[in-house]
């Protein structure tokens, strides 16, 4: 497969959806069941969503056949496709029964030994008001697939430097064998490498493994229990480049820095049992 560069710019559609009480509450359940702040639908103010649950409203968009099909970004052999970066921008909450409108376009193609990397710009508004609710880039690697012509990313996101840290911190994380069903189940984002033996191996995996927004979104937990929550700040960003897989059964090891001033930009890392990078040049970014 080929990607030409005219495919860059090109419009992925929209999609309007609910994020029903359910949706929200069963996507925190799977991120974190032990966590009785973002399951309480009876809460001051309302449910909101955990921030990561933006993953599952995008994925409605991208898994949808007549946008993704017509653009030949994820359609064909749905185990070819390997979603390897996520960069999402918080504007405000997704509160439970909002009524969301998703667009998206490609926005760049780049050239790798392993395929092309695709990267989408992905916009969640409110349907009602039309304000900006989370921005997203997502960076899909292509195995085997090449690009017409040299690199391009147009409508790169921000950047983010993180500053020398006061100090490092440690925290392993517990990847229950059925954690890869469940968050499957409870977002919505099916991929059979993720929960079929038989498919993973078949696409050159040792086994299954958790997908790379649960990763994402464990890490984006407990940044927020460490470094949001005690200071009274939420998540307003979280990015991150998914390396090596996370086999389900074992732990993740998420290593972040402790910054002089809490609502700058924080590093981090995830790490699997084995020791290989998870999930590198991991950034977050805290707001009051």
């Amino acid at each position: 497969m080929q990607f030409a560069l005219d495919t860059i710019g090109r419009d992925l559609g929209s999609a309007q959806t609910t994020a029903t009480t359910r949706r929200v509450l069963a996507f925190a359940a799977a991120v974190g069941p032990d966590d009785p702040d973002t399951l309480d639908d009876l809460a001051a103010g309302g449910l909101a969503a955990i921030p990561s649950f933006c993953a599952a409203i995008e994925w409605g968009l991208l898994s949808s056949p007549d946008r993704s099909g017509a653009l030949a970004v994820l359609g064909g052999e749905l185990s070819r496709y390997l979603h390897v970066g996520q960069d999402s921008l918080f504007h405000t909450p997704i509160r439970a029964g909002a009524e969301l409108r998703i667009a998206g376009r490609l926005v760049g193609l780049t050239s790798t030994r392993a395929g092309a990397l695709i990267t989408l710009r992905i916009e969640t508004r409110d349907a009602t008001l039309g304000s900006a609710v989370v921005t997203s880039w997502c960076t899909v690697l292509c195995r085997g697939a090449t690009i017409e012509g040299p690199d391009r990313l147009v409508e790169p996101p921000p950047s983010l430097v993180a500053p020398e840290p006061v100090s490092r911190h440690r925290v392993e994380i517990r990847v229950p064998h059925g954690l890869p069903h469940v968050y499957a189940e409870c977002s919505g984002i099916i991929n059979p490498i993720h929960t079929e033996r038989r498919a993973a191996t078949e696409a050159g995996l040792p086994d299954i493994v958790l997908q790379g927004t649960a990763t994402w979104a464990m890490a984006g937990r407990e940044l927020v229990h460490r470094l949001g929550r005690p200071a009274g700040r939420r998540l307003h960003r979280l990015a991150g480049e998914f390396r090596a897989p996370v086999i389900p059964g074992s732990f993740i090891t998420l290593h972040h820095d402790v910054p002089a001033d809490p609502a700058g930009v924080v590093g981090f890392e995830v790490r699997n049992a084995s020791g290989a990078i998870a999930i590198a040049n991991g950034r977050a970014v805290f707001a009051g």
